[in-house]
């Protein structure tokens, strides 16, 4: 007698209904990443697939801030050498001072655009970053960059400045 198949249950997630399934450990900035990943399906089911990645940015960022979150578009963020400022690069978004957005309205994302997002976090004092994919299919990819160099700059700090919305 052939073996009978394994029933399993998953539950679909939604903007609405995230994953709910018990962790076993919490993701770095959880909360604030499910609130981004919100507004972004919000977005991408609102206007759909098309547009330029300016579009794209600027409603997420209407979305971001009706949620009541602080957002800054375009931000330039120090990256450091050996605890030397040598350069910086400027993130399509920063979200609550914590979490990097960057926003791309390609057909297809490469490695490189994972790569990029992980140079920024690994060369600066912010841990997470969110790819969103504004593309025929809706993607994210979150990064994380947990390591020792961003405990040893006390004194580093995100750039101030930002260009205007």
């Amino acid at each position: 007698m052939p073996p009978r198949p394994v029933s399993t249950t998953m539950t679909r997630m939604t903007p609405k209904q995230p994953d709910t399934a018990p962790a076993t450990r919490r993701l770095l900035h959880e909360d604030l990443t499910r609130e981004i990943l919100s507004a972004f399906y919000e977005v991408y089911n609102t206007l759909g697939y098309g547009f330029l990645e300016s579009v794209y940015a600027r409603a997420l960022f209407s979305e971001l801030t009706r949620r009541g979150l602080h957002v800054q578009r375009e931000v330039m963020i120090d990256v450091y050498y050996k605890g030397e400022c040598v350069g910086s690069f400027r993130a399509d978004m920063l979200v609550e001072y914590r979490v990097v957005v960057e926003i791309k309205a390609s057909t297809w994302l490469v490695e490189a655009d994972r790569n990029q997002l992980l140079n920024y976090l690994r060369s600066s004092c912010l841990e997470v970053g969110l790819l969103l994919h504004f593309g025929p299919r809706p993607r994210f990819k979150r990064v994380v960059a947990e390591n020792a160099r961003n405990a040893r700059l006390p004194n580093q700090v995100v750039s101030a400045s930002s260009a205007s919305s």
